[in-house]
């Protein structure tokens, strides 16, 4: 469907007279007859202008935490980054454990967050907007002899990651037992190459589709 139209503004003067009251009545009815056209076309006129920017995000980006009952039966409450309205959100998850063993070494309270990370979010999250860019399947280990003390190994080169899931791992593990001194995380892959320390900030965590976390390469003992 084609719809052609001319709109123009004229002077307070045109509208004086029967003519001009005419001429204003017509293009008064004509404003819901066009909205009318356009959605027979399959275009739906929007309640935000468009020259203003689009319509402001339905997300609520605020799901309900998990049942904290279940730290009692098998759980601990840990926190990651998940991915809403291209911000990182910190959300509660709950990090099953055998045998009521709480204490995790830093490998394994890493793991247990990557785990997390790239878990598929709950029906409760979807809602809410959350989503996540970690790839199940990767893993994390011990340092090796020549590392600095408190780095971690992934199975994945990190610059091989987006830079949305790059953001989650450092912002998680930041703010977590694997997090070395000062918050910082040093990380390397399964390559020969030296490991890195990586800062989350503020930045990162408003815009981690186009902030990296910021790094710098970390010497050898």
């Amino acid at each position: 469907m084609t719809v052609r139209g001319s709109w123009g503004v004229r002077g307070s003067g045109d509208i004086h007279g029967a003519g001009g009251v005419r001429r204003l009545r017509t293009a008064l009815l004509t404003v819901p007859l066009l909205a009318v056209v356009l959605a027979g076309c399959g275009i739906r006129p929007t309640e935000v202008p468009t020259e203003f920017g689009p319509a402001p995000s339905r997300l609520s980006c605020t799901a309900s935490g998990p049942d904290l009952g279940t730290q009692s039966s098998g759980g601990i409450l840990v926190q990651v980054f998940m991915l809403c309205s291209s911000q990182l959100v910190r959300v509660d998850r709950i990090v099953r454990v055998a045998d009521g063993n709480t204490e995790m070494d830093r490998v394994q309270a890493a793991q247990a967050l990557l785990d997390q990370l790239a878990a598929e979010p709950t029906d409760q999250e979807r809602q809410a907007g959350y989503t996540t860019d970690v790839q199940e399947g990767m893993t994390v280990g011990e340092p090796r002899p020549e590392d600095p003390k408190g780095a971690l190994r992934l199975s994945t080169e990190p610059a091989a990651l987006t830079s949305y899931a790059l953001a989650q791992l450092i912002c998680t593990f930041s703010a977590s037992a694997a997090a070395s001194d000062g918050g910082a995380v040093i990380l390397g892959g399964p390559g020969k190459d030296p490991v890195r320390r990586y800062e989350c900030t503020p930045e990162v965590l408003s815009r981690p589709g186009t902030q990296s976390p910021p790094s710098t390469e970390v010497g050898r003992p």
